[in-house]
């Protein structure tokens, strides 16, 4: 049996965090600010509303 709508987006959405958080991770690791612009160009692509710049909790 296959998967609804609601399990898709569920998925997509853990997917979507778990790579947020591994930019996150990248993006607060990287020195170079051209590396750090096209992180943040990536994680706007994903997720438009994220903020980089916030602490991580």
């Amino acid at each position: 049996m296959g998967r609804v709508e609601r399990d898709r987006e569920l998925a997509r959405r853990r997917t979507r965090k778990a790579k947020v958080k591994k930019l996150r991770a990248k993006y607060a690791a990287a020195t170079d600010g051209g590396e750090k612009a096209e992180i943040a160009e990536k994680v706007r692509r994903m997720s438009p509303f994220v903020n980089l710049d916030e602490a991580a909790e």
